[in-house]
This record gives structure tokens, sequence and C-alpha cells, in this order.
């Protein structure tokens, strides 16, 4: 049996992850002596709790909004991925020197492949958003060859921005207002629409929202919503009744922090035990709640 220190998730506030129950799983079934656990800090303690993390014996840590772009100045090394993603979802701590990774790109691109059987490198993507996790999005498709790139955003502005990093690598692109008649030909040509945006999302700010209709999805498309809360978003309904190939947010979540645990261990994470685990959790929050 391995022992190693404790591993955690720091975000503000963390009580919604359920991180703490897939890897935790994980652990257990490669039978590592460590506990998994939710950390909520206060954005004034942020420096803090990262200087904890160079303590002898302890691994690292994952982190969740709002500390991702914080915790980026109380690290030694940032990774190629986090510094062109601007953001750090997982620390590595080796002999004292803390080191800021991204996995969100791999979890997502991992998730498309496997998950949802779709290869991006020359196809039509449109994204809807334009924050964080939009440019972690997009970054991986850049990365992966997609042919072409729309970004439909409410600020215009943000949107224009992620779509300057694909023109810069060669890759048409063009920004969109989230609600117009441009996004509906967007979507219509798209073999790839991926919902970066928190319509839809379980206790969000519209969770009975989807950022596009029915109509506006074509049934040869595949519909990616990172939004894993609930399990079956209004996008992902529509994009049902449409016809069109679905694929939730579980999946990414579960393959980026599936990355974060190969970082740690070094060592192959167990993914499948830990999407068992992931859906079980999610499966019991909504059984809680009706």
């Amino acid at each position: 049996m391995i022992i190693a220190s404790a591993l955690g998730i720091i975000g503000y506030p963390i009580g919604h992850s359920i991180s703490p129950r897939f890897q935790q799983a994980a652990l257990n079934h490669r039978s590592i002596d460590a506990e998994y656990r939710a950390y909520a800090v206060h954005p004034d303690a942020v420096g803090e709790f990262v200087a904890s993390l160079r303590a002898e014996g302890v691994l690292g840590s994952n982190v969740t909004v709002p500390h991702k772009e914080t915790v980026m100045p109380f690290l030694d090394e940032i990774d190629e991925w986090a510094a062109e993603a601007g953001a750090v979802n997982t620390i590595v701590n080796r002999n004292g020197r803390l080191t800021g990774y991204n996995t969100d790109g791999y979890g997502f691109l991992r998730a498309l492949r496997e998950s949802g059987g779709l290869e991006p490198a020359g196809k039509r993507a449109l994204i809807l958003g334009a924050g964080g996790a939009a440019r972690g999005v997009a970054q991986a498709l850049i990365r992966a060859g997609v042919g072409r790139l729309d970004i439909a955003n409410r600020t215009l502005a943000r949107a224009e921005r992620l779509a300057e990093l694909a023109t810069a690598r060669g890759i048409p692109a063009a920004a969109r207002p989230l609600a117009s008649g441009g996004l509906s030909a967007a979507a219509a040509s798209a073999e790839l629409i991926v919902n970066c945006t928190a319509l839809g999302m379980t206790h969000g700010p519209d969770e009975t929202a989807s950022p596009l209709t029915a109509e506006q999805i074509p049934a040869a498309a595949l519909v990616y919503d990172l939004v894993y809360n609930p399990l079956l978003t209004p996008l992902l309904r529509a994009a049902e009744r449409a016809g069109a190939a679905t694929l939730g947010g579980i999946a990414m979540l579960v393959y980026q922090g599936a990355a974060s645990f190969e970082l740690w261990l070094e060592r192959p994470a167990p993914a499948a035990v830990m999407m068992d685990a992931a859906l079980a959790a999610m499966r019991a929050r909504q059984a809680e709640s009706g």
C-alpha cells in the first residue's frame, strides 16, 4: 500500500463538487492510503493554502472557481497548457516545488473522442460562451486541428478575442452574438456544438434555459454540454428532440480528474471506477432534490 498525504480540491464555495467522491474511489481502488477532501478557501487565503501544499508528503490539489487564476502567482512553474489557458486546475508538489497544470483541455478531448465518438480534426465547431471554460475548449480544439470555429457570446468582444486565437493559428473563425440569426446559421452548419455557458445548470442563473432550440440544432451534429448537473440538461433534451447525438459534461469532469490523478501518482487512473462513482454521486443528488 502506498502511503501518501491527503489530496483535495479548493474553491469558494465548494459544496457542489463531486470530485471527492470519484477521486476517493480512485485512491481506494489503487490501495492508496490518502484522503481527498474539499476545501472552501476564501479568496484572501489562497496564498496561505497554496503554501501549505509544499509540505513534505503532500501530493497537490485540484483547483476550481474562483481560484483557477489567482493560484498562479503562488506557483513555481506553469505548464504550457495552463499558461495558454490562463488558468490552473491542478497543482503538483514535487519536493516542495509547485507546478500548475490545466487538464481541462485533455479531459474535454478525451471525452469527445472516447465518449462522443468524434474526432475534431477538420470539423466545424460552434462554442457557446466565451469565459474560462470556453477558452480551454477553444484551445483544445485548435490544438486538435478543428476545421472552423465559431464562438457565440452575449458580449461580442470576448468572443472576438477567442476567435483571434484560432485565426492566429490559421483556422477560420468568427464571433457571433449569442442571440442572433448569425448564431442559427453557425449552428446549422456545425458538426460539433459545445455549450460552455451556465445555462441549464441546476441552481444556476437560469436552470430551465437552453442556449439553442431543437429547431436550431442539426440532426447530424454532436451536442456537447459541459454542464453536468443535471445529467440531462435542457440543451441536451433539445438536441435529442432534433435527433442529434449528445454528450454531457460528466465525462469531461471525470477525465480531467483522471489526468490530475496521473500527474500526482504517476500511474494510470482507474477511469471506469471514477466514472461509476461520479454518476452514482450525481444520481444520488438528483434523487435527493426530487
